[in-house]
């Protein structure tokens, strides 16, 4: 069993993101691993032996519009971040977007960060669908910089923090997730995946060992995700009639720096 931190949590009482929890990648399909929290794909070192400090992570994606249903609770969000594919991780640095169904038809968007294991944070942008998002974390020692820019609005948001605990930088990851929600007392599951479509990641690039690469780069080892939540969590405690519902990466272009998430159903390990 491997086990990913979650990038974004969602408490039972509102829509904040709050903290990160551990979650386990299940079982292999074909050459994929299949999570029940991540899609895309991750870069680790091809050595265990000789692990990579991955000091860069960067990548632009369009904001998918999601697909909301009346009644059921359900979420997607979009990211570039260092750490946390290791089950022995206690940090991951990432950097993303959001799209939220509360119950509604009417989805929320918003862009956010976060230091796991504390919470995340909102960042006071405007995100709307179709829009263009560029992002990337860079990890300098304790320093960690979070820089996104949303092209199609021009506007941009950086923050730079500096941090006494032990960072992750021994993987990068480009992500499509399902997030989780918690209760008070801090017990997560993660709540079903909405309909995004497909989100494609394009420009991505990485850091590494002050190696600069893509994702086909030899240097290391590229690891693709099948995501497969849950089939129940309608916001209502009614039943979901959605089943195997879950995200499939498509194979990364010639170049190294392109690919798709696609969101899918009835989908089984």
């Amino acid at each position: 069993m491997r086990t990913a931190l979650l990038a974004l949590v969602i408490l039972l009482t509102g829509s904040v993101p709050a903290s990160g929890s551990h979650l386990s990648f299940a079982l292999r399909s074909g050459s994929a691993e299949v999570s029940s929290n991540w899609s895309g794909y991750a870069l680790t070192s091809a050595d265990p032996a000789a692990p990579l400090a991955f000091e860069d992570v960067t990548g632009t994606w369009v904001q998918p519009k999601a697909k909301c249903t009346v009644g059921r609770r359900d979420a997607s969000a979009f990211w570039v971040g260092l750490g946390g594919y290791d089950d022995a991780s206690t940090s991951l640095e990432q950097l993303g977007t959001a799209a939220e169904c509360s119950g509604s038809s009417t989805p929320q968007y918003y862009a956010w960060w976060e230091l796991v294991p504390a919470a995340s944070t909102r960042i006071p942008l405007i995100i709307r669908p179709g829009d263009r998002i560029v992002a990337a974390v860079l990890v300098r020692g304790q320093t960690i910089t979070f820089s996104l820019r949303d092209v199609t609005r021009k506007t941009r948001f950086s923050k730079v923090l500096t941090t006494p605990q032990a960072l992750d930088v021994a993987s990068a990851e480009w992500i499509a997730e399902a997030p989780s929600e918690c209760s008070s007392l801090g017990r997560c599951s993660v709540i079903p995946l909405t309909n995004f479509g497909s989100v494609t990641f394009t420009n991505s690039a990485t850091i590494a060992n002050a190696h600069p690469g893509t994702l086909v780069d030899p240097t290391w080892l590229q690891r693709p995700i099948e995501l497969i939540t849950r089939t129940s969590g309608s916001f209502f405690e009614t039943e979901d009639s959605l089943t195997g519902v879950g995200a499939v990466p498509g194979e990364v272009s010639g170049d190294g720096r392109t690919f798709s998430v696609s969101w899918a159903q009835n989908l089984s390990p």
